[in-house]
This record gives C-alpha cells, sequence and structure tokens, in this order.
C-alpha cells in the first residue's frame, strides 16, 4: 500500500514538472514589448477576408482555432482579449442606466415639462451601447508592427 501511494505521488509531481501550456506570443517589433496570452482564453479576433470571431481559442501546430474555425496566424491582422465578465458587466449596467434615463424622461415629460421626452435620446444611445458592450482592451494589430507568435509556457 505504501509503494502505490508512493508511486501515485511520483507520477502527479512527474506530470507537474513536465506540464506545459500553448499560448500567443503578441510582440511589438519597434518597441519589443511582449504580452502572453494563454490558450483557452475568450479573444476576438479580425482577419485578412473581413471575419470577426469571438470566442475561446486552441491552439493547432501554426493555427488557432475558433468556433470550430482553424486560422492561421498570418492571416490575422488583429488581435484583442475580450473578457466574459466585463462584456457582462459593462453591457448590463449600460442597458440598466439608459432603462433609467428613459423612465426618468417620460415620466418628468408627462408630470412636468414635456422638453424632459428629450431624455429619452441619451437613455435609448446607452441601452443601444449596452447591447454592444464595450471593449476596452488594447487591440493588437499587425500595421503597428504587432506579431503573433505561438510559443509553450511551462506552468
Amino acid at each position: 500500500m505504501k509503494k502505490t501511494v508512493l508511486l501515485l505521488s511520483f507520477l502527479c509531481f512527474i506530470n507537474l514538472i513536465t506540464a506545459q501550456i500553448k499560448a500567443i506570443k503578441v510582440t511589438n517589433e519597434a518597441t519589443q514589448k511582449e504580452k502572453i496570452i494563454k490558450e483557452n482564453r475568450r479573444v476576438k479576433v479580425f482577419t485578412l477576408d473581413g471575419k470577426k470571431l469571438k470566442g475561446r481559442f486552441k491552439i493547432e501546430s501554426n493555427s488557432i482555432l475558433i468556433q470550430g474555425e482553424s486560422i492561421n496566424l498570418s492571416d490575422i491582422i488583429a488581435m484583442k482579449r475580450n473578457p466574459l465578465l466585463v462584456s457582462i458587466v459593462t453591457g448590463s449596467f449600460l442597458v440598466y442606466l439608459g432603462s433609467i434615463t428613459v423612465g426618468i424622461g417620460v415620466l418628468i415629460g408627462l408630470l412636468a415639462d414635456s422638453s424632459a421626452f428629450l431624455l429619452t435620446i441619451p437613455g435609448a444611445g446607452l441601452i443601444y451601447a449596452g447591447l454592444k458592450p464595450p471593449n476596452f482592451n488594447k487591440k493588437f494589430k499587425t500595421k503597428r508592427n504587432w506579431t503573433f507568435e505561438i510559443i509553450t509556457i511551462s506552468d
């Protein structure tokens, strides 16, 4: 029994030592800045043929796989992180704020002054912005000297 436990713990230790994670290293050639985006993170990718793909990416040989579609690194013109939590929080906050603005504009317009109906215009804009949540993360564009490379990092 003691040998079995020792063997299992040794195998787990070997697994931890050899565990490696694939990632995309994004490097700026001009400033030598580097960013690493690990596999299975949510990204938004823009390709040469005009496609915009969002979702978790998986790395295969010299390409990435998003939503079942394989994209070569040479076909990517821009990439940015797209965290789910930030998208949900900003989207729901803007919809909530827009709904309150529209509601207050309608209430004041009905009860006090009809010019308060103009508050529905920015409220509608906030609701629209919340339905298409903004992404404040930096976009890595190939036009701005960013290059993409697949690397393996040890965890």
